[in-house]
């Protein structure tokens, strides 16, 4: 008898009595016990080792979800393999490749189980990932698969962040003064913080209509080329000095941009960014002089007149444009340098957004 043991929890009794009728031909390499309840799992977790659960989400009375949560609680090395109906190949191979879960659709050829089963305990690579892993993408997967009505609710260095789902759709999220799409993708590039799921909580509103593989597929692209951005950020700058820094780099996702730096009022640059491919011609130590002078320049025009203090000013050049413009905190300015492929009109509009983003953190130097 092998000392590996393997746990299968579904509450269809027919395929648990035919997932142990053919698995237990390996009888030498894995112990395979099968369950029909969370409940019934907990118990077989509380009296033998297990080294691999595999459980369905959608369940009766204890569900899927908060099994895997007891797991990470109490058994952190377990790994896990959901069996579930996807309904996305790409989303799934995102899953697979990303997650600290393995994913197997149903309906499925026990051969492909017993295979997958045998790479787990063998530790092959890409293999490794254990249930202590557990990513907030997994979280958000588990509860658009259970077809669940819940929250979560985030904290991260002082900002609030909140997910709804209404039977496994995504319906609304929202940052400080964030809503939508665009907080949800600004929670996923979270790394750290605490969570805290509310079952049953329905959403204040809708404002998010985009299915949900969608939207995790843009949110792990957008991750992936934040992650690319920001990969040369010093880990030892304050900590929001480096989230001011990882927004403007993230506004750079906007076609047009070129260089972005967020002033206070004396010029002083508190956090900048720049594309990538225009680092080459552009230098911000070399642009803040200028833009130092043009704020300068600004103010003092507006004292004259009386108009008072400036709240944003546009340059426009034959092959680009100056914008700066006041944060809604009345200390910073942020300033920007873009060709003239987006419009100005746009330009406003994204900016609001941003604003909405950095005033929060502004608040934290």
């Amino acid at each position: 008898m092998s000392d590996k043991r393997v746990l299968i929890v579904d509450d269809e009794e027919d395929l648990t009595w035919t997932d142990s009728k053919h698995l237990s031909r390996d009888k030498d390499k894995f112990e395979l016990i099968a369950v029909n309840s969370a409940m019934a799992a907990l118990d077989v977790l509380a009296q033998v080792p297990v080294n691999l659960v595999i459980t369905d989400i959608r369940m009766p009375e204890i569900s899927g979800l908060d099994l895997l949560l007891k797991i990470k609680e109490n058994y952190p090395q377990t790994k896990v393999v959901i069996m579930t109906a996807y309904g996305s190949s790409e989303i799934q191979e995102e899953a697979n490749k990303r997650g600290c879960f393995k994913y197997i659709e149903k309906p499925f050829e026990i051969q492909d189980l017993r295979q997958l089963i045998l790479d787990i305990l063998q530790e092959k690579k890409g293999f490794e990932g254990k249930i202590s892993d557990f990513q907030l993408t997994d979280l958000i997967q588990l509860l658009c698969l259970g077809r669940q009505t819940n929250s979560i609710h985030f904290e991260k260095d002082g900002s609030h962040g909140a997910i709804y789902f209404d039977e496994g759709d995504i319906v609304h999220a929202e940052v400080d003064q964030i809503e939508g799409e665009e907080a949800f993708y600004e929670i996923l590039s979270w790394e750290g913080g605490a969570f805290n799921l509310q079952k049953g909580e329905k959403a204040p509103k809708e404002t998010i209509f985009k299915s949900w593989q969608n939207l995790l597929l843009e949110g792990l692209r957008r991750l992936d080329e934040l992650r690319a951005r920001t990969s040369h950020v010093d880990d030892k700058i304050p900590e929001a000095q480096k989230q001011l820094i990882l927004a403007l780099e993230n506004h750079l996702r906007n076609k047009g941009l070129e260089v972005l730096a967020l002033l206070d009022q004396t010029g002083f640059v508190v956090a900048s960014a720049v594309q990538p491919e225009q680092k080459d011609k552009w230098s911000v130590s070399d642009i803040v002089p200028f833009i130092s002078k043009l704020l300068s320049a600004v103010e003092e025009n507006g004292q004259e007149f009386g108009f008072g203090k400036s709240e944003e000013v546009f340059v426009q050049y034959g092959e680009g444009i100056i914008q700066l413009a006041r944060v809604d905190d009345p200390n910073y300015f942020l300033a920007s340098l873009r060709n003239n492929e987006m419009n100005i009109s746009l330009l406003r509009l994204e900016n609001k957004k941003l604003f909405k983003q950095l005033v929060p953190i502004i608040k934290k130097l």
